[in-house]
């Protein structure tokens, strides 16, 4: 595998996108799509993506599939530029309802399983020469967190949708350096970054929507951006673009407020397009 800056493991995925004016209700009715498209999706693609837009050297381990849809995958994220290992696989798919305002449901159509570990070798490697790890929610990266821990090097992480409570994520929030997530399903997103940081973690950071993003670093100082004004085409992908500008910004040295705000215009770019990064528009279309 070649050296990267910032090694990243998890999904890249083949997604239908449906905007609707409403999320379904849970009862049979009819509902028109207003607009939808195919693109590639996955939150390490996502961020893959964005970190090669801002010139960071990185490395994907993705697992795909001999099918239609892996071949659409490996195809747009290497005329993308975004180096990849893919991993033998299922090819992840889904189908996202969203609403303009960013309200979303993800149906999940497929998923790949933790491998044997055929290629452990290599990512130890990749992983000791890298500057930060980043291990996305998933079966494989589940099974790499010894790996990553092993290595050294930072570890950063995305829980996304927390609710504070479910199990599969407490391996990943263990084992953290750098603490990511949103604040759909958090009561109090400030106690819970917060908690990060007793468990050990350097930094922990909750994306809010329009309403920006605050953090909490190891000091315990409480720190707070405001979202970069921007006509939003499609949400999806923009906290995983916020990730990949504050983690650029903190390889190259920068304090916290510095870094949320680097988050923040790169969580801007992507939200003009359809795709999850602007350098999938000429590619996709």
């Amino acid at each position: 595998m070649p050296s990267a800056s910032v090694v990243i493991a998890g999904p890249a995925s083949w997604n239908s996108i449906v905007v609707l004016d409403r999320l379904p209700e849970p009862v049979p009715h009819m509902q028109f799509a207003e607009a939808g498209w195919d693109t590639v999706g996955g939150t390490s693609a996502g961020k893959a993506l964005s970190l090669t837009g801002l010139g960071r050297s990185v490395l994907l381990y993705a697992q795909s599939g001999a099918d239609e849809h892996g071949d659409r995958v490996r195809a747009a994220l290497s005329a993308a530029g975004v180096p990849v290992r893919w991993g033998i696989g299922t090819t992840e798919r889904h189908i996202n309802l969203m609403t303009r305002a960013g309200a979303r449901v993800s149906l999940y159509l497929s998923t790949p399983a933790a491998t044997a570990g055929d290629d452990d070798d290599e990512l130890r490697a990749a992983m000791a020469a890298a500057d930060a790890i980043v291990l996305d929610l998933a079966a494989e990266p589940l099974r790499m967190l010894p790996l990553a821990r092993e290595s050294g090097r930072p570890l950063w992480v995305d829980v996304h949708d927390y609710d504070g409570e479910a199990e599969f994520h407490l391996p990943f929030l263990e084992a953290a350096d750098v603490v990511f997530c949103n604040a759909d399903r958090l009561a109090d997103p400030v106690a819970f970054l917060r908690s990060c940081i007793d468990r050990g973690a350097g930094l922990a950071v909750c994306t809010l929507g329009s309403d920006g993003a605050v953090g909490v670093d190891a000091d315990g100082v409480e720190h707070r951006v405001a979202a970069e004004p921007v006509d939003v085409v499609d949400t999806n992908g923009a906290g995983d673009a916020f990730l990949a500008g504050v983690l650029d910004a903190r390889l190259s040295g920068a304090a916290v407020p510095e870094a949320l705000a680097a988050g923040a215009r790169s969580a801007a770019t992507v939200l003009g397009t359809r795709h999850l990064h602007p350098l999938l528009d000429a590619v996709l279309g």
